[in-house]
C-alpha cells in the first residue's frame, strides 16, 4: 500500500506544480499533509524521472521549466491462483509449506522484486 500511497502523492503534487499553486516548501507540505522532508523526497523522485522543477522564491511556487507530464494509473485485479503461476511462469509465486507432511498452502505468497516495485518509463 505504501506504492499506492507514493503514487496518488506523486500525481497531487505533479497537479499543483503544473498549476503553479504550491506555495512555499513549508506550505506545500502542509497542503500534502506529509513532512517537508519527504515533500522533497517526492520532488526528487519527480526529478529522477527527469521532471524540469524549478522553484520561484518571488512567486513563491515550484513550476516546470519546459513540459511534463505524468500519467499515473492504478490498476488492481483478482485473479486465481493458476492465472497468476501462468502469467508470471511461476517465478515470483512459491507456495509456503503448512506443516511437515509436504501439505500445502492454497493462498501463494508474493516476492516482490525491483522490477515489480519500479516505475515504467
Amino acid at each position: 500500500m505504501r506504492t499506492i500511497k507514493n503514487l496518488e502523492r506523486l500525481e497531487r503534487l505533479h497537479s499543483l506544480i503544473e498549476q503553479e499553486k504550491t506555495g512555499s516548501p513549508t506550505e506545500l507540505a502542509e497542503r500534502l499533509h506529509i513532512s517537508v522532508r519527504l515533500l522533497y523526497h517526492l520532488i526528487e523522485q519527480l526529478r529522477d524521472y527527469h521532471a524540469p522543477i524549478l522553484y520561484d522564491r518571488s512567486r513563491k511556487t515550484y513550476f516546470y521549466d519546459d513540459d511534463f507530464h505524468l500519467n499515473v494509473e492504478i490498476n488492481v485485479s483478482v485473479i486465481s491462483r493458476d492465472e497468476t503461476t501462468h502469467i508470471f511462469g511461476g517465478s515470483y509465486w512459491m507456495p509456503e509449506r503448512l506443516n511437515s507432511d509436504d501439505s500445502w498452502n492454497k493462498r501463494p505468497k508474493f516476492r516482490q522484486n525491483a522490477l515489480t516495485a519500479s516505475f515504467l518509463q
